[in-house]
């Protein structure tokens, strides 16, 4: 039996109108519905900073978000929550600089659009001017409809947030699958609402497989997945999980290279190389 092979960002999916793949030189919103419709699925990682974003838009990796996840993979907290807009703003302008093709997508924290949908425009359009993203994300179902509606009239593109949603955590009572049974339905009824006031797509964290393929389905918009099984029009990783640079990963992210082991052999190299006196050598030095 024949290996299946992958495919590129502009490969048509088998059995396809090869015209009906989408590969363009910038990642709209719009190409993302094109993809879904294309059956063509979305990639996307988490960026933090210039040389993530750098290559993995020489990748061809399709969204780049710059999460508030930055709070314990970056700033070292052990939570989201701690993240303010003051923090997210150079992290979303340094991967928005070197993003290439990627649409950049950047969270909005906790506090920063709760109060009201005013403040959830205020907040975005710091995010749009100061750190130059192309897209918002914000976490919540239909309670946060009238800021979803808020922003997308300010003309501001919005990405949906579902499922297990790191702002709640503790409400939720730690990280935990979110709808499972009755709950499947509520999930549902939220992706809907959320493509009704204008998400251009929706991501799907920690939700069982056969429920995100029921949501994916009902809606035209994309789904992105992440914990959320194999039938979501896309999948995110954080990028020091896909990469192996934590020290501990969920169950859901798979490790495609082990850059930790990676890194830390390259600094004790070096480390060792400048107590023994071989770095720097003759190579390294200017004569005048």
């Amino acid at each position: 039996m024949s290996q299946p092979t992958s495919r590129s960002p502009g490969d048509a999916v088998p059995g396809q109108d090869p015209a009906l793949a989408v590969s363009p030189k910038r990642v709209r919103v719009h190409h993302l519905r094109a993809m879904k419709e294309a059956g063509q699925k979305i990639t996307m990682l988490t960026a933090y900073d210039q040389s993530t974003a750098e290559i993995f838009a020489e990748a061809g990796v399709d969204v780049l978000l710059v999460g508030d996840s930055a709070g314990d993979n970056v700033l070292a907290h052990d939570t989201t929550i701690p993240v303010t807009v003051d923090e997210m703003v150079p992290l979303v302008r340094a991967v928005a600089r070197r993003a290439g093709r990627a649409l950049v997508v950047a969270d909005l924290p906790f506090g920063s659009y709760h109060a009201s949908p005013e403040q959830a425009v205020s907040t975005s359009v710091r995010l749009m001017k100061e750190g130059l993203t192309h897209a918002v994300k914000f976490e919540g179902g239909r309670s946060v409809v009238p800021h979803v509606r808020a922003v997308s009239g300010a003309g501001i593109a919005f990405m949906g947030h579902l499922g297990f949603t790191p702002q709640a955590e503790h409400a939720l009572g730690g990280k935990r699958v979110q709808g499972r049974g009755g709950a499947a339905d509520e999930l549902l009824a939220d992706a809907l609402a959320l493509q009704e006031a204008g998400a251009f797509a929706v991501v799907l964290e920690m939700v069982p497989a056969p429920v995100a393929a029921k949501v994916t389905a009902a809606l035209d918009v994309p789904t992105i997945g992440i914990g959320a099984g194999p039938d979501t029009d896309g999948q995110v990783l954080v990028w020091t999980d896909m990469a192996g640079m934590s020290t501990w990963s969920p169950r859901f992210a798979k490790r495609f290279a082990d850059a930790r082991s990676v890194l830390l052999q390259a600094a004790r190299d070096y480390a060792g190389e400048v107590r023994g006196g071989a770095f720097p050598g003759p190579e390294h030095s200017y004569d005048r």
